[in-house]
């Protein structure tokens, strides 16, 4: 198997020849909204000298790189799985879920997923390989979780618009010392996971 061109690290395929979906959520660790996934499929020569891990990009960078992708993909889609459903299933099975819908929504059939991680719920007739770190090691899976993170982060700059007691403009729901704040002091919102620990559990003396 001869290895693709090498770009931040980040190889374009795991196979040679083979039509390769890269797979990947964002929100997993949140307290609010919903779990989101993205599928894209990149085409054989694809090059880009930005594109990483999501994670280790500037918001800035994601957003530059998302019209990017889409324009140069040969498919992409996302799939969402709100926090309903995750309290209803747990969110490891709403990522698989969420990564299942994204595939069923893709234009072009793959011929095998990427997934990042070390587990999935395999999707019917097609195989796949889980990546561990795939989104720094995979520009399909790198794409995929540029796609999901942007995504997400708008439907939570959205939903903070209507309920800005918990600044999910800025932490885009995660547990930070603000969000925990505001629910303690405002409660929680339909958009929360009630299913999640919400709060800290502190230690305290009743007198």
């Amino acid at each position: 198997m001869r290895k693709s061109k090498v770009q931040n690290s980040l190889k374009l395929f795991l196979e040679e020849g083979r039509i390769e979906a890269g797979c990947d959520e964002a929100g997993r660790g949140c307290l609010a909204g919903p779990v989101v996934a993205a599928a894209v499929i990149l085409p054989p020569h694809f090059e880009n000298s930005l594109l990483n891990d999501s994670k280790k990009l500037t918001e800035k960078q994601r957003y530059q790189l998302r019209p990017v992708i889409e324009a140069e993909a040969m498919a992409f889609a996302v799939g969402i799985v709100n926090n309903i459903e995750i309290d209803e299933i747990n969110i490891l099975n709403a990522s698989f879920l969420a990564m299942h819908r994204a595939v069923e929504k893709l234009l072009k059939i793959p011929e095998h997923l990427l997934i990042d991680g070390n587990r999935f719920k395999p999707f019917p007739e097609i195989e796949h390989t889980c990546v561990i770190k795939g989104d720094g090691k995979l520009l399909p899976i790198a794409a995929a979780s540029v796609i999901a993170k942007t995504y997400r982060d708008d439907m939570m700059i959205k939903l903070h618009q209507k309920f800005p007691n918990y600044q999910w403009d800025k932490n885009k729901g995660y547990p930070t010392k603000a969000h925990r704040n505001g629910i303690r002091e405002f409660g929680t919102t339909p958009f929360h996971r009630m299913s999640f620990q919400l709060l800290d559990n502190q230690l305290r003396l009743d007198l």
